[in-house]
């Protein structure tokens, strides 16, 4: 059975324009889904339906069997434990050091003992080479550094799915790679991921699933030598010969 399950999801900003059409997919625990497609496709739009930022408006999400009922705050906040989402922009507090802002929310929302969740923090920290960067406030921080504290962040909430929303992308090329790696040590670790990304050849790499989507459809999904080595549709087809020249 699949860890996680959407069916013919469907979702608007406006109640009339869907951004996303009739989604269906299936993602096994400690999966790497990679989410591929020009701007606009409804990437972005399906990690933040799947977590009630985008209500949607036809279909099913389920989460080990157990249904997510959008219209239900105690079933949107059992949905929100499980999962996380990283966002492009960082999104840390100024004025609390790494180490606070990986340990707020999980001390003062889920109400867990500060000292033990201090010590998580720590640990969290160092498991995505921030071990020595604890006391450091966001701007004594890189921008790779930024988004590995907020990475260590989200995995504070201990969810079962990690959403990755174009991690890489506010960043300097030479700051890319650090957060790629946490990210491949992540899936190593048997995390279960859903990443959208314009990184094709990370993608490639860590994902064991690429799903390409457009118009907020999803076009052709696969393994990932088959989605960019041989692609069936027209508009994959189309896709891949314009980022693969580069």
């Amino acid at each position: 059975m699949a860890f996680l399950t959407i069916e013919g999801l469907s979702a608007s900003h406006d109640g009339r324009n869907d951004v996303l059409r009739d989604i269906s997919l299936q993602v096994g625990q400690g999966e790497v889904v990679g989410l591929i497609g020009p701007s606009g496709s409804g990437k972005s739009s399906l990690l933040r339906a799947l977590v009630g930022l985008l209500r949607p408006r036809a279909g099913r999400v389920s989460i080990a069997g157990q249904p997510v009922d959008y219209g239900s705050r105690a079933s949107l906040r059992a949905a929100r434990d499980r999962f996380a989402i990283v966002f492009q922009q960082f999104n840390l507090f100024q004025n609390m050091t790494a180490l606070r802002n990986v340990a707020i929310a999980p001390t003062l929302v889920k109400k867990r003992p500060p000292a033990d969740v201090e010590a998580e923090a720590t640990r969290l920290l160092g498991r995505v080479g921030l071990g020595a960067k604890l006391h450091a406030y966001p701007d004594e921080l890189s921008g790779g550094q930024q988004q590995r504290v907020a990475i260590a962040r989200a995995l504070a909430l201990r969810p079962d799915i990690l959403l990755l929303d174009e991690v890489t992308s506010a960043l300097d090329p030479e700051l890319v790679t650090e957060v790629l790696d946490a990210i491949r040590a992540l899936r190593d670790e048997g995390m279960t991921m859903l990443v959208v990304s314009h990184e094709m050849a990370f993608i490639r790499e860590v994902a064991s699933t690429v799903v390409f989507m457009d118009a907020g459809r999803v076009v052709e999904q696969g393994p990932p030598a088959r989605i960019f080595d041989a692609p069936e549709s027209a508009r994959l087809k189309d896709f891949t010969a314009k980022i693969l020249r580069h």
